[in-house]
């Protein structure tokens, strides 16, 4: 049996995490507005559960990215694919990450793309060149780690 699955982020601000990653990777933002407002109009949003994003109803705590090739629920505005959950959590990151992204974008691209990613928010943290491979370390907006390749 193959498993449905998607990466979740503990983050402080999903939204703004949604927006670079999404930059980032090229995937597409979620739009989930479709569905809050089905909703609400069930009566079944709690107070305060909704935001504006981008000028349009949102999840406040939540927000997700999808890669633009793969399915997605019209009616929910989820992802069936490769996706990217952006979760508000009130603690903020406290060590390194156990579980990270590599971007592999090849030798010549990866100065380029380092630079565009610096420009999004990111940071680099460190190079490495060794037998074993060249990648630069960065973290996202956040400080989330992840290596460009």
């Amino acid at each position: 049996m193959t498993l449905h699955w998607k990466l979740v982020i503990d983050t402080s601000d999903p939204h703004a995490q949604a927006d670079f990653w999404a930059e980032a990777l090229g995937y597409e933002l979620e739009d989930h507005s479709a569905l809050i407002e089905r909703l609400r109009g069930y009566g079944q949003l709690p107070e305060g559960s909704t935001t504006q994003w981008h000028s349009r109803d949102a999840w406040r705590d939540y927000a997700a990215v999808r890669h633009p090739d793969d399915p997605f629920d019209k009616d929910s505005g989820m992802g069936l694919g490769r996706r990217i959950l952006f979760q508000r959590v009130p603690e903020g990151k406290t060590a390194k990450n156990r579980l990270h992204l590599d971007l592999h974008v090849g030798a010549e691209q990866r100065e380029a793309e380092v630079a565009r990613l610096e420009g999004l928010g990111a940071s680099v943290l460190y190079h490495v060149d060794e037998p074993m491979g060249v990648w630069t370390t960065m973290a996202d907006p956040e400080g989330n780690e992840f290596c460009v390749e």
